[in-house]
């Protein structure tokens, strides 16, 4: 199957742009699975409660799901991305996951970063495997990333393909993908943003450099630091099926659970 992530520029605040970038930049290739960046319609720094009421979406039914839902159907393929939701008036740092037949599912940022925790609640919702057919797909969120609970839940659960949608400003993810990836033997995507972004004293800049990890931990392909990206390759998810280190060695079945208990 081919697989893909797109990388750009999103301007905060300015919806309508952002949408308009994925829809130019979905012309541009041909994938069965994309991976848009953490929050990619709205821009990261939020600087007041109301800001965040204005921009997020409830889900399903927001506008950013519905286009994205029509870009599944005009080229038959699945979306992974990353949005601000609003649900029984809390707000989540989320992610969807959209196919030609509609909206599929959410996750919820389990793991909130740094000044996330001013604006948004830690998701409720356990992490979940969704069976494209071809792959097995799971979600976690940027700064869930650096806790190895969230990738070892997935891969147990029988994701083949980890989904990954980040603000990386750290320098730190590109390089731990291939841990996750190698200790779990799963795909990864993810699907990070480039530019600076300032608001008010707050300024962070973005490290791009999103990327394919594969089963062996080896780095499929990654994007500059600066510049936008379109990439697609193709992998084959099976693989992820195979958790044999050795032929005596299974990274599953070698676990001793009752051995990792904190007294």
């Amino acid at each position: 199957m081919k697989v893909g992530f797109i990388q750009f520029e999103v301007l905060f605040g300015e919806k309508a742009h952002n949408l308009k970038t994925v829809s130019r930049l979905f012309e541009q290739q041909k994938a069965d699975l994309w991976v848009l960046p953490e929050l990619f319609n709205t821009g990261y720094i939020f600087c007041s409660q109301d800001e965040l009421d204005r921009l997020a979406e409830e889900i399903p039914d927001g506008e950013t799901i519905q286009l994205l839902i029509s870009l599944a159907k005009k080229f038959k393929t699945n979306i992974v991305a990353g949005l601000a939701e609003i649900s029984n008036q809390s707000f989540y740092n989320s992610a969807i996951y959209v196919n030609s037949d509609g909206f599929q599912g959410l996750n919820r940022k389990i793991h909130l970063f740094d000044q996330e925790k001013f604006w948004f609640k830690p998701g409720d919702l356990p992490f979940q495997v969704w069976d494209m057919g071809i792959a097995k797909i799971g979600i976690m969120i940027c700064f869930d990333w650096i806790f190895p609970e969230a990738a070892r839940t997935l891969a147990l659960k029988g994701t083949e393909i980890i989904c990954h949608p980040s603000n990386l400003v750290l320098p730190y993810c590109q390089n731990a993908m291939v841990t996750r990836c190698l200790e779990n033997h799963v795909f990864a995507i993810t699907a990070n943003r480039i530019g600076t972004e300032q608001r008010g004293e707050r300024k962070l800049t973005f490290t791009g450099g999103s990327q394919i990890t594969g089963v062996k931990g080896e780095i499929l392909c990654r994007a500059s630091t600066d510049r936008e990206a379109v990439t697609v390759i193709e992998i084959d998810p099976k693989m992820a099926q195979n958790k044999f280190m050795t032929s005596n060695n299974h990274v599953f079945e070698d676990r001793r659970p009752e051995m990792y208990e904190l007294e």
